[in-house]
């Protein structure tokens, strides 16, 4: 699939109204667990995140979040988000087992992937408002969309994202075998891409997730449908 040149996204974001820059900076780290690296630190992310043999303890403050009001009012972009950068021309499969706290409404950990705080894709283990943990996506394009999927009856949950280069898909698994498919949509980032892990507390105290079984492969699943 042919992608869209950096040169070309920034000239979007001008005509568009952002002027944020077409990839975010951050801060670097190198903060390595279970093969993988993390190379990219946003919002302190680096400082507030612990490894502890194969897994990564990540912790968020108070009101932490991302999310871009789909009114256009609002933006939050304050939750720690850590990132590795992936060849996008390529297949991937990113997997982890995923913990958080899950103390206030809206609690989460997440995955991402990641251009910059207008343009990027979260896929959530979250806590509702009916106190219930479910997988959540958030698809942000200049403002953010809101969707609350399966409820999933546990304390962690194995999440995956992966992509053909041209689809991406988002699945969770209670057992790392079989998989439940949550959102499929059409890989249009760029080349060089952001691949990562974050916690949220959006009007709580903060939050800790625990991430581990870390999994990064230049390969996609068969199946989108099956996960598999």
């Amino acid at each position: 699939m042919k992608k869209v040149s950096l040169n070309l996204l920034l000239a979007l974001a001008v005509l568009n109204g952002c002027t944020s820059d077409p990839i975010e900076k951050g801060e670097a780290c190198a903060i390595k667990v279970s093969g993988l690296e993390f190379t990219k630190s946003l919002n302190g992310a680096k400082s507030q995140a612990s490894v502890e043999g194969d897994r990564l303890v990540l912790k968020s403050k108070a009101k932490s979040d991302y999310f871009n009001e789909p009114d256009g009012t609002m933006s939050y972009s304050t939750a720690p988000v850590l990132l590795t950068k992936i060849d996008n021309s390529k297949p991937f499969t990113f997997t982890a087992r995923v913990t958080p706290t899950f103390t206030d409404t809206y609690d989460a950990g997440a995955m991402y992937v990641f251009l910059n705080k207008n343009w990027w894709f979260k896929f959530a283990f979250e806590r509702d408002e009916l106190k219930r943990t479910r997988a959540v996506t958030v698809r942000t394009i200049e403002t953010s969309d809101d969707n609350n999927h399966d409820v999933i009856d546990s304390t962690s949950t194995y999440m995956k994202i992966s992509s053909d280069t041209k689809t991406i898909g988002f699945y969770y698994s209670l057992d790392k075998k079989a998989w439940q498919l949550v959102r499929l949509f059409r890989n249009d980032y760029p080349l060089e891409t952001w691949i990562g892990v974050s916690t949220q507390s959006p009007i709580g105290k903060g939050n800790s997730t625990i991430f581990e079984e870390f999994s990064l492969s230049q390969k996609s699943i068969k199946d989108f449908r099956m996960g598999i």
